[in-house]
């Protein structure tokens, strides 16, 4: 079963209607943002000259960093082609970064991602993503409440909450992070209770997060269900899922997704690693060609489910100075703001690191005096939305040229 014939139509029927959905992209940016108006004077073309594919690759990618930077000079108004009272949300992501949500029907397109992880009408979700400010948690639901599931919209944390609702309530379906899922699997065990009859579980969807194998088999074996998940970011929504056959994330047919090459931005051939882009069927709030960071390459090959789509072949790395942690990424930029309310503070480094499958973000700090590190650890998390362990070095301990942000994660 397929929640729309897209999923099944042709690839060279595909790619003639996602050039299609690129061009009105295209002509609706040009026409009313500024933002992209800039980087076509940097080509010195317009949208007209864009003829086919191979013109497309040759437009600059959109980087996150620079919509933080713009977004703080110029207004969120220098990318919209609508009003922002004609929006229908506004949230705002760690960077900081706002993120409009405009009025399409599905907007953030996981409708057929839920839908190929086995989601139907009448499974009562349990959403354990936040709604408070991030789009995440709004983002999921509605689709879910499309299909005809009902949610129940718990947010992030609170365990002891969330295992209480999982055992009163008949919930077939888990949304969040596969790593918070283990730990409730593992809180509720600690308080005698039987994962497969105690609680009514069928299936997770999970995101945010790299999926290493292991975990997944873990998780599933924990509570006797299958888990999937799906790949989006905050800006774009949906870019990829996976199906029952596993093997790679199907692509989306509402954005068009290419691997490029992260210092020139243009599209590597199939099957190499490069950076993901993404441009979404947007035209409230266009953005065309959005470099996400992530590093990933594309699987060609027919998948058994029966859809068409190519698909991505997982995570690889990053190909910037950000990291993802528990579903928010770290800009070196934004926690240099934290520094700077600790003058004591001579150097300092952020590290991630992922013991046990769950990841942890370890700030060291080098400074001569005592520091009130729950204080600082507080501050962090204000401005980072993540709370730190932090560690208090001698000067000296960290050199002069060290990265700001180390990546330690290895997920096998």
């Amino acid at each position: 079963m397929y929640y729309t014939e897209f999923e099944t139509e042709a690839r060279e029927k595909r790619m003639k209607r996602k050039w299609k959905g690129v061009r009105e992209v295209l002509f609706e940016a040009e026409k009313a943002s500024a933002e992209f108006r800039n980087r076509l004077s940097t080509l010195g073309a317009c949208v007209k000259d864009i003829k086919g594919w191979e013109d497309y690759g040759k437009i600059p990618p959109l980087r996150k960093q620079d919509i933080i930077s713009w977004q703080e000079e110029h207004g969120l108004e220098w990318f919209l082609n609508c009003k922002p009272g004609e929006l229908k949300r506004i949230y705002q992501s760690p960077g900081p970064i706002f993120d409009p949500e405009g009025t399409e029907e599905d907007y953030w397109a996981w409708s057929e991602g839920f839908f190929a992880a086995g989601f139907r009408p009448g499974d009562l979700a349990q959403m354990t993503f936040s709604y408070h400010l991030t789009p995440a948690g709004l983002m999921l639901e509605e689709p879910l409440r499309d299909i005809g599931c009902a949610v129940i919209p718990a947010g992030p944390g609170n365990t002891d909450k969330q295992i209480e609702l999982m055992t009163r309530l008949p919930v077939t379906a888990f949304i969040g992070m596969a790593s918070y899922l283990k730990v409730i699997g593992e809180k509720a065990l600690a308080a005698g209770l039987d994962l497969k009859e105690d609680f009514s579980l069928e299936k997770a969807y999970v995101a945010a997060e790299p999926l290493p194998e292991t975990l997944r088999a873990e998780v599933e074996e924990m509570f006797g269900i299958t888990v999937r998940q799906g790949y989006g970011t905050a800006d774009v929504g949906c870019i990829a899922y996976e199906c029952m056959e596993l093997g790679g994330m199907h692509l989306s047919n509402y954005r068009h997704v290419e691997i490029c090459d992260p210092v020139t931005g243009e599209p590597l051939p199939d099957g190499e690693i490069g950076e993901v882009v993404v441009t979404p069927f947007f035209t409230d709030y266009p953005l065309v060609r959005l470099a996400t960071g992530d590093l990933s390459s594309i699987d060609t090959s027919m998948c058994g489910c029966g859809r068409t789509a190519r698909k991505l072949t997982g995570w690889k790395g990053r190909a910037d100075d950000t990291a993802k942690v528990k579903g928010q990424f770290i800009y070196p930029a934004q926690a240099a703001s934290v520094m700077r309310l600790y003058p004591d503070v001579s150097n300092w480094q952020v590290r991630v690191r992922n013991p046990d499958g769950r990841d942890a973000l370890i700030v060291l700090l080098e400074t001569s005096v005592d520091l009130d590190t729950k204080a600082f650890a507080e501050d962090f998390q204000s401005t980072m939305k993540l709370k730190p362990l932090v560690e208090t070095v001698a000067p000296g301990t960290i050199p002069d040229a060290a990265p700001r942000l180390v990546d330690e994660r290895t997920f096998d």
